[in-house]
């Protein structure tokens, strides 16, 4: 107790109760302004937000440590624990702080979206659908979770392709939004499941990707991914799909399906050997290797690479250019093209799907997914 006494910051020796008053009206208002957010903050943040306020109520932490396979209180106690004998004064400070920068954040946030961008379409939360020029460009908006896809952003890919296959533009234009293309599948996609609901879990989860890799299959114009940064999983995997794909130097291509006991999808299990042949194709597949943009253009995935610098500009005028050639022609073109391959394509699909959803019920598979777990709540 006395070597705990002297750590005690000085200023804290002299806090007087209206001090301490004002912190916990702080900390009752910030309650409040945490309910009136509308974005969501990231589960990194909510993890944080839940840490400070069980230290600011209850003090350090004195819950049973929770089982391994339930991830989401196995999250919320390794948080709440990592704040060791912070006050509960500093824990109060420190939640009033944060949600104070997230209410600031979507403020400006909500000042940038006035104005409304040309085009733009509606009903998307993790997506920015716009149609302008011609081109109708699908972006991954969840910058702040490297754009990984959880369920929601993949049903809304699946209505963002389903539209833009319908609608007037010439082609179709994937990308992200910030420094990465997207980081593939959201990992807690697989959190808070009950081991009795493993087997729906699995289920409902191969149905959406075939539903998902289905879309981009029959999609029926040209359709352009835009690789803006890392691109990871799922993301890299349908860019075969994909009729040509331009990425920036700094981008790179990863597939690390065995590091988490998983199986290839997107087609990638045929169409991956074809593009860079087998042996390229078993390294990427099979032993997670990392491709860098010049690696995946000398194998066949990338189409072209730009420096990062000039990418959007030099990209963008090459789709506009692009976007002003006879519509059916490019449309009745890429059916040629793509028309003998599409059984195949489908029956590839739905073997991938029955596969992974044995490995995402088998032993080897979970294991992996809690060491994930474990190593990114170390980090």
């Amino acid at each position: 107790r006395q070597t705990k006494a002297v750590c005690i910051p000085a200023v804290h020796l002299h806090m007087t109760s209206a001090t301490m008053q004002v912190s916990q009206k702080d900390f009752e208002k910030a309650q409040e302004q945490l309910k009136l957010l509308k974005k969501d903050p990231g589960n990194e943040t909510k993890l944080k937000l839940y840490a400070l306020f069980k230290q600011a109520t209850e003090g350090p932490c004195n819950a049973p440590k929770p089982g391994m396979l339930d991830f989401v209180k196995k999250a919320k106690w390794d948080a709440w624990n990592s704040l060791g004998s912070l006050s509960q004064d500093n824990a109060r400070q420190k939640y009033a702080e944060l949600v104070s920068s997230l209410v600031s954040a979507e403020s400006a946030s909500q000042k940038k979206d006035a104005s409304p961008e040309e085009g733009r379409h509606d009903g998307y939360e993790t997506l920015i659908v716009t149609t302008k020029n011609n081109i109708t460009k699908i972006m991954f908006n969840r910058p702040d979770r490297k754009n990984a896809i959880n369920h929601q952003m993949y049903r809304e890919i699946i209505k963002a392709l389903e539209e833009a296959g319908k609608n007037d533009s010439t082609i179709a234009v994937i990308t992200g939004n910030g420094d990465y293309y997207s980081s593939g599948n959201d990992l807690n996609n697989f959190a808070n499941i009950q081991p009795g609901e493993m087997e729906k879990m699995a289920k409902d989860g191969a149905v959406l990707l075939k539903e998902f890799v289905d879309h981009f299959i029959d999609f029926p114009k040209p359709l352009i991914a835009v690789v803006n940064g890392p691109a990871i999983g799922i993301c890299v995997t349908v860019l075969g799909l994909c009729d040509i794909v331009y990425a920036s130097d700094r981008a790179t291509f990863h597939s690390p399906f065995s590091q988490l006991g998983q199986s290839p999808e997107g087609c990638s299990s045929y169409l991956f050997p074809k593009i860079m042949g087998l042996a390229k194709a078993s390294e990427m597949l099979l032993f997670n290797k990392k491709l860098t943009a010049a690696e995946a253009c000398a194998q066949g995935l990338v189409t072209e690479v730009f420096p990062d610098n000039s990418f959007q500009k030099e990209v963008w005028a090459r789709l506009e250019a692009y976007a002003s050639l006879p519509k059916n022609s490019l449309a009745v073109s890429k059916q040629l093209l793509r028309s003998m391959e599409k059984e195949k394509l489908h029956a590839v699909n739905s073997k991938e799907c029955e596969v992974l959803m044995e490995r995402w019920l088998s032993d080897e598979c979970i294991n992996a997914i809690v060491s994930f777990f474990q190593r990114k709540s170390k980090l």
